[in-house]
Protein backbone atom coordinates (compact mmCIF):
# COMPACT_ATOMS: atom_id res chain seq x y z
CA UNK A 1 0.00 0.00 0.00
CA UNK A 2 1.34 2.93 -0.54
CA UNK A 3 2.12 6.40 0.99
CA UNK A 4 -0.41 7.88 -1.86
CA UNK A 5 -3.02 5.97 -0.50
CA UNK A 6 -2.58 5.48 3.41
CA UNK A 7 -5.78 6.38 5.60
CA UNK A 8 -4.60 9.30 7.78
CA UNK A 9 -5.89 7.66 10.70
CA UNK A 10 -6.48 3.60 10.09
CA UNK A 11 -9.52 1.19 12.14
CA UNK A 12 -10.66 -1.29 11.34
CA UNK A 13 -13.58 0.07 8.84
CA UNK A 14 -11.16 1.64 7.03
CA UNK A 15 -8.30 -1.15 6.39
CA UNK A 16 -10.93 -3.22 4.25
CA UNK A 17 -10.50 -6.57 2.86
CA UNK A 18 -12.66 -9.87 3.79
CA UNK A 19 -13.42 -9.93 7.06
CA UNK A 20 -12.12 -6.16 8.40
CA UNK A 21 -13.46 -5.06 11.92
CA UNK A 22 -15.41 -8.78 12.21
CA UNK A 23 -14.78 -11.48 14.73
CA UNK A 24 -14.29 -14.14 12.43
CA UNK A 25 -12.15 -12.82 10.12
CA UNK A 26 -8.62 -13.68 9.12
CA UNK A 27 -5.65 -13.14 11.41
CA UNK A 28 -2.25 -12.97 11.21
CA UNK A 29 0.91 -14.23 13.23
CA UNK A 30 3.35 -11.43 13.65
CA UNK A 31 6.91 -11.69 15.14
CA UNK A 32 9.36 -9.42 16.58
CA UNK A 33 12.79 -11.31 17.27
CA UNK A 34 15.11 -10.04 18.71
CA UNK A 35 18.52 -10.64 20.55
CA UNK A 36 17.58 -11.82 23.95
CA UNK A 37 13.27 -11.99 23.33
CA UNK A 38 10.65 -12.82 20.55
CA UNK A 39 8.07 -10.68 20.97
CA UNK A 40 5.02 -12.49 19.06
CA UNK A 41 1.37 -11.80 18.61
CA UNK A 42 -2.28 -12.53 17.15
CA UNK A 43 -3.44 -9.83 14.88
CA UNK A 44 -6.60 -8.75 12.76
CA UNK A 45 -7.91 -6.14 11.34
CA UNK A 46 -9.47 -4.51 14.66
CA UNK A 47 -5.61 -4.86 16.34
CA UNK A 48 -3.66 -7.22 18.40
CA UNK A 49 -5.72 -9.79 19.55
CA UNK A 50 -2.79 -11.67 22.38
CA UNK A 51 0.54 -11.26 22.93
CA UNK A 52 3.39 -13.14 24.48
CA UNK A 53 7.16 -13.02 24.81
CA UNK A 54 9.36 -15.70 24.77
CA UNK A 55 13.22 -16.03 25.04
CA UNK A 56 15.26 -16.26 21.95
CA UNK A 57 17.82 -18.58 23.04
CA UNK A 58 20.96 -17.23 20.90
CA UNK A 59 23.35 -18.27 23.88
CA UNK A 60 22.29 -21.96 22.64
CA UNK A 61 23.52 -21.08 18.79
CA UNK A 62 21.80 -20.52 15.96
CA UNK A 63 19.41 -23.72 15.73
CA UNK A 64 18.21 -23.18 18.50
CA UNK A 65 17.46 -19.51 18.04
CA UNK A 66 15.52 -20.56 14.84
CA UNK A 67 13.45 -22.96 16.35
CA UNK A 68 12.55 -20.84 19.35
CA UNK A 69 11.18 -18.22 16.51
CA UNK A 70 9.09 -21.33 15.40
CA UNK A 71 8.25 -22.36 18.74
CA UNK A 72 7.03 -19.07 19.06
CA UNK A 73 4.39 -19.36 15.58
CA UNK A 74 3.15 -22.27 16.89
CA UNK A 75 2.48 -21.13 20.46
CA UNK A 76 0.65 -18.22 19.36
CA UNK A 77 -1.13 -20.74 16.29
CA UNK A 78 -2.48 -22.84 19.38
CA UNK A 79 -4.16 -19.85 21.04
CA UNK A 80 -6.05 -18.58 17.83
CA UNK A 81 -9.97 -18.59 18.49
CA UNK A 82 -11.83 -21.17 17.01
CA UNK A 83 -13.14 -20.11 13.22
CA UNK A 84 -10.41 -17.92 12.59
CA UNK A 85 -8.38 -18.72 9.68
CA UNK A 86 -4.29 -17.89 10.09
CA UNK A 87 -3.65 -15.82 6.86
CA UNK A 88 0.39 -15.63 7.10
CA UNK A 89 3.20 -15.07 8.95
CA UNK A 90 4.98 -11.85 9.27
CA UNK A 91 9.02 -11.75 10.63
CA UNK A 92 11.07 -9.13 11.44
CA UNK A 93 14.26 -9.99 11.97
CA UNK A 94 17.61 -8.30 13.21
CA UNK A 95 20.83 -8.36 11.57
CA UNK A 96 21.52 -7.47 7.70
CA UNK A 97 18.74 -8.75 5.89
CA UNK A 98 18.02 -9.15 2.26
CA UNK A 99 13.55 -9.46 1.82
CA UNK A 100 14.15 -9.98 -1.65
CA UNK A 101 15.35 -13.28 -1.54
CA UNK A 102 14.02 -13.98 2.30
CA UNK A 103 17.74 -14.46 4.16
CA UNK A 104 19.33 -13.17 6.82
CA UNK A 105 22.80 -12.29 5.10
CA UNK A 106 24.07 -11.79 9.14
CA UNK A 107 22.52 -11.61 11.95
CA UNK A 108 25.36 -11.06 14.97
CA UNK A 109 23.70 -11.68 18.11
CA UNK A 110 22.02 -14.48 16.60
CA UNK A 111 25.01 -15.94 14.65
CA UNK A 112 22.49 -16.52 11.55
CA UNK A 113 24.65 -16.23 8.73
CA UNK A 114 23.13 -16.65 4.76
CA UNK A 115 19.92 -18.17 6.49
CA UNK A 116 16.62 -18.31 4.25
CA UNK A 117 14.62 -17.68 6.74
CA UNK A 118 11.25 -17.00 4.97
CA UNK A 119 11.86 -20.64 3.06
CA UNK A 120 12.73 -22.27 6.32
CA UNK A 121 9.48 -20.91 8.06
CA UNK A 122 7.17 -20.89 5.09
CA UNK A 123 8.06 -24.90 4.78
CA UNK A 124 7.53 -25.60 8.57
CA UNK A 125 4.52 -23.45 8.83
CA UNK A 126 2.57 -23.66 5.77
CA UNK A 127 1.46 -20.44 5.61
CA UNK A 128 3.05 -17.49 3.63
CA UNK A 129 5.48 -15.40 5.68
CA UNK A 130 5.95 -11.67 5.02
CA UNK A 131 9.73 -11.19 6.41
CA UNK A 132 11.28 -7.90 7.02
CA UNK A 133 14.37 -6.25 8.54
CA UNK A 134 13.00 -5.12 12.21
CA UNK A 135 14.04 -1.58 11.83
CA UNK A 136 12.59 -1.43 8.60
CA UNK A 137 9.50 -3.10 10.03
CA UNK A 138 9.56 -0.64 12.38
CA UNK A 139 9.49 2.06 10.10
CA UNK A 140 6.75 0.23 7.54
CA UNK A 141 4.59 0.03 11.12
CA UNK A 142 5.28 3.88 11.21
CA UNK A 143 4.98 5.12 7.75
CA UNK A 144 1.32 3.45 7.32
CA UNK A 145 0.31 3.49 10.80
CA UNK A 146 2.22 6.40 13.09
CA UNK A 147 4.01 9.33 12.90
CA UNK A 148 5.47 9.08 9.38
CA UNK A 149 1.34 8.59 7.75
CA UNK A 150 1.35 10.45 4.48
CA UNK A 151 5.04 11.26 4.36
CA UNK A 152 6.14 10.16 1.17
CA UNK A 153 9.53 11.05 1.60
CA UNK A 154 10.98 10.61 4.80
CA UNK A 155 13.49 8.02 7.28
CA UNK A 156 12.32 6.84 10.64
CA UNK A 157 16.14 6.44 12.36
CA UNK A 158 15.41 4.25 15.64
CA UNK A 159 17.76 4.32 18.46
CA UNK A 160 18.58 1.77 20.76
CA UNK A 161 20.97 -0.92 21.54
CA UNK A 162 21.84 -0.28 17.91
CA UNK A 163 21.55 2.30 15.27
CA UNK A 164 19.79 2.18 11.95
CA UNK A 165 17.67 3.84 9.60
CA UNK A 166 14.44 2.89 7.80
CA UNK A 167 14.52 5.46 3.90
CA UNK A 168 10.86 5.81 2.50
CA UNK A 169 11.25 7.05 -1.16
CA UNK A 170 8.60 7.89 -3.19
CA UNK A 171 6.13 6.22 -1.11
CA UNK A 172 8.17 2.85 -1.57
CA UNK A 173 10.35 1.23 1.18
CA UNK A 174 14.37 1.26 -0.08
CA UNK A 175 16.33 -1.19 1.38
CA UNK A 176 18.44 -1.97 -1.01
CA UNK A 177 19.25 -6.07 -0.93
CA UNK A 178 19.61 -5.00 3.49
CA UNK A 179 22.10 -2.23 2.64
CA UNK A 180 20.26 0.65 3.08
CA UNK A 181 20.01 2.17 6.52
CA UNK A 182 22.77 1.01 7.99
CA UNK A 183 24.03 4.26 9.64
CA UNK A 184 25.29 3.23 12.56
CA UNK A 185 28.55 1.88 11.33
CA UNK A 186 31.10 2.95 9.62
CA UNK A 187 32.70 6.67 9.11
CA UNK A 188 35.50 6.35 11.57
CA UNK A 189 38.65 4.77 12.28
CA UNK A 190 39.83 5.20 16.04
CA UNK A 191 37.54 4.39 18.85
CA UNK A 192 36.17 1.73 20.74
CA UNK A 193 35.81 -1.67 18.66
CA UNK A 194 32.17 -2.54 17.00
CA UNK A 195 31.14 -5.57 16.66
CA UNK A 196 31.02 -4.96 12.72
CA UNK A 197 34.76 -5.01 12.93
CA UNK A 198 35.26 -1.29 12.83
CA UNK A 199 36.40 1.26 15.36
CA UNK A 200 34.64 4.14 16.56
CA UNK A 201 31.74 3.41 14.99
CA UNK A 202 28.04 5.81 15.98
CA UNK A 203 26.58 2.39 17.85
CA UNK A 204 29.97 2.56 19.93
CA UNK A 205 28.90 5.74 21.70
CA UNK A 206 25.76 7.07 20.27
CA UNK A 207 23.29 4.18 20.58
CA UNK A 208 21.36 3.83 23.77
CA UNK A 209 23.75 1.17 24.94
CA UNK A 210 26.67 2.58 24.05
CA UNK A 211 26.15 5.92 25.95
CA UNK A 212 25.66 3.85 28.51
CA UNK A 213 28.71 1.57 28.00
CA UNK A 214 30.97 4.73 27.41
CA UNK A 215 29.62 5.81 31.01
CA UNK A 216 30.63 3.00 32.51
CA UNK A 217 34.00 3.06 30.84
CA UNK A 218 35.05 6.44 31.40
CA UNK A 219 33.65 6.20 35.46
CA UNK A 220 33.64 2.83 36.29
CA UNK A 221 29.95 2.42 37.23
CA UNK A 222 28.87 -0.93 37.21
CA UNK A 223 25.77 -2.02 34.56
CA UNK A 224 23.30 -2.37 37.50
CA UNK A 225 24.51 1.28 38.21
CA UNK A 226 24.03 2.60 35.13
CA UNK A 227 21.95 -0.36 33.24
CA UNK A 228 21.06 2.22 30.11
CA UNK A 229 20.89 5.75 28.75
CA UNK A 230 18.16 6.57 30.88
CA UNK A 231 21.07 6.59 33.96
CA UNK A 232 23.18 8.34 31.71
CA UNK A 233 20.62 10.93 31.37
CA UNK A 234 19.36 11.22 35.08
CA UNK A 235 23.04 12.03 35.92
CA UNK A 236 23.59 14.60 33.36
CA UNK A 237 20.63 16.40 34.44
CA UNK A 238 21.86 16.04 38.21
CA UNK A 239 24.90 17.83 37.23
CA UNK A 240 27.39 14.73 36.29
CA UNK A 241 29.72 16.51 33.96
CA UNK A 242 30.82 13.30 32.83
CA UNK A 243 27.55 11.92 31.96
CA UNK A 244 26.41 15.36 30.24
CA UNK A 245 29.44 15.13 28.01
CA UNK A 246 28.53 11.38 27.14
CA UNK A 247 24.76 12.33 26.15
CA UNK A 248 25.82 15.14 24.21
CA UNK A 249 28.59 13.60 22.52
CA UNK A 250 26.24 11.20 21.22
CA UNK A 251 23.26 13.37 20.89
CA UNK A 252 25.57 15.37 18.52
CA UNK A 253 26.51 12.41 16.20
CA UNK A 254 22.76 11.53 15.92
CA UNK A 255 22.55 15.20 14.51
CA UNK A 256 25.68 14.19 12.31
CA UNK A 257 23.93 10.89 10.90
CA UNK A 258 20.64 12.50 10.37
CA UNK A 259 21.84 15.49 8.92
CA UNK A 260 23.79 12.94 6.33
CA UNK A 261 20.49 11.28 5.72
CA UNK A 262 18.81 14.56 4.33
CA UNK A 263 22.08 16.11 2.54
CA UNK A 264 21.82 12.78 0.13
CA UNK A 265 17.94 12.69 0.04
CA UNK A 266 16.48 15.93 0.92
CA UNK A 267 14.29 14.02 3.20
CA UNK A 268 11.45 16.41 4.52
CA UNK A 269 10.80 14.59 7.25
CA UNK A 270 12.84 12.20 10.19
CA UNK A 271 10.67 10.26 11.96
CA UNK A 272 13.09 9.08 15.32
CA UNK A 273 11.97 5.33 17.19
CA UNK A 274 13.27 3.45 19.40
CA UNK A 275 14.13 2.91 23.15
CA UNK A 276 16.48 6.51 23.15
CA UNK A 277 12.99 8.73 22.34
CA UNK A 278 11.54 8.69 25.33
CA UNK A 279 13.95 10.96 26.88
CA UNK A 280 11.46 13.23 24.79
CA UNK A 281 12.60 16.82 24.41
CA UNK A 282 16.08 16.13 26.34
CA UNK A 283 16.95 13.97 23.16
CA UNK A 284 14.58 15.80 20.91
CA UNK A 285 16.14 19.82 21.47
CA UNK A 286 19.78 19.39 21.27
CA UNK A 287 18.85 16.77 18.16
CA UNK A 288 17.49 19.53 16.69
CA UNK A 289 19.75 21.76 17.08
CA UNK A 290 22.86 19.03 16.11
CA UNK A 291 20.97 18.64 12.38
CA UNK A 292 21.20 22.49 12.43
CA UNK A 293 24.67 22.92 12.72
CA UNK A 294 25.40 20.00 10.05
CA UNK A 295 23.53 21.58 7.42
CA UNK A 296 23.98 24.91 5.91
CA UNK A 297 22.37 25.00 2.22
CA UNK A 298 19.58 22.12 3.00
CA UNK A 299 16.49 22.56 4.42
CA UNK A 300 15.88 21.47 7.88
CA UNK A 301 14.01 18.39 8.64
CA UNK A 302 10.49 17.93 10.57
CA UNK A 303 11.72 15.82 13.41
CA UNK A 304 8.83 13.58 14.50
CA UNK A 305 8.90 11.37 17.71
CA UNK A 306 7.39 7.72 16.72
CA UNK A 307 4.44 6.89 17.91
CA UNK A 308 4.31 2.94 18.18
CA UNK A 309 6.98 2.75 20.79
CA UNK A 310 8.27 -0.66 21.86
CA UNK A 311 5.61 -1.94 19.69
CA UNK A 312 6.62 -0.73 15.82
CA UNK A 313 8.48 -3.85 15.56
CA UNK A 314 5.52 -6.55 15.87
CA UNK A 315 3.20 -4.30 14.20
CA UNK A 316 5.41 -4.04 11.17
CA UNK A 317 5.57 -7.88 11.03
CA UNK A 318 1.68 -7.72 11.39
CA UNK A 319 1.69 -5.39 7.85
CA UNK A 320 4.37 -7.83 6.67
CA UNK A 321 2.12 -10.47 7.52
CA UNK A 322 -0.96 -8.76 5.55
CA UNK A 323 1.15 -7.93 2.22
CA UNK A 324 2.29 -11.20 2.27
CA UNK A 325 -0.87 -13.19 2.17
CA UNK A 326 -2.25 -10.71 -0.14
CA UNK A 327 0.31 -11.58 -2.50
CA UNK A 328 -0.54 -15.36 -2.01
CA UNK A 329 -3.93 -14.33 -3.22
CA UNK A 330 -5.81 -14.22 -0.52
CA UNK A 331 -8.59 -11.50 0.61
CA UNK A 332 -7.38 -9.95 3.66
CA UNK A 333 -6.75 -6.29 4.95
CA UNK A 334 -4.17 -4.32 3.98
CA UNK A 335 -3.57 -2.95 7.62
CA UNK A 336 -5.35 -3.05 10.94
CA UNK A 337 -6.13 -1.14 13.34
CA UNK A 338 -3.90 0.51 16.15
CA UNK A 339 -4.25 1.86 19.34
CA UNK A 340 -3.32 5.39 21.17
CA UNK A 341 0.09 6.12 20.32
CA UNK A 342 2.30 4.50 22.90
CA UNK A 343 4.69 7.47 23.68
CA UNK A 344 3.65 10.08 26.74
CA UNK A 345 1.92 12.90 25.52
CA UNK A 346 4.66 14.79 26.61
CA UNK A 347 7.34 12.98 24.03
CA UNK A 348 5.17 13.57 21.36
CA UNK A 349 5.72 17.70 20.87
CA UNK A 350 6.64 17.93 17.00
CA UNK A 351 10.61 19.77 15.93
CA UNK A 352 9.55 22.49 13.53
CA UNK A 353 11.92 24.80 11.54
CA UNK A 354 11.03 27.06 14.58
CA UNK A 355 11.57 24.72 16.83
CA UNK A 356 10.02 22.54 19.39
CA UNK A 357 6.07 22.75 19.76
CA UNK A 358 4.08 21.85 21.69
Amino acid sequence: MSARTTPPAPSAETVGGQGAGRPDGPVVVALDVGGTDIKAALVDAGGVLLEQVTPTRAQEGPEASFAAVLAAIAAVRERVPAGREVAAVGLAVPGTVDEEHGVVVNAENLDWVDLPVRAHAEEATGLPVGFGHDVRAGGLAEWRLGAGRGAHNHAYVSVGTGIAAAVILRGEPYAAHGWAGEIGHGGAREGEPCPCGGRGCAETFASAAGMARDYRRLTGASADDVPGAREVLARAEAGDDVARAVWERGVDRLGELVAELVRSLALPVVVVGGGLVRAGDALLRPLDAAVRSYLTIHPVPRLVPAELGSAAGVHGAALLGWDAARAAGHDVPRQHAVSAPAVAPAARALVTADGVTP
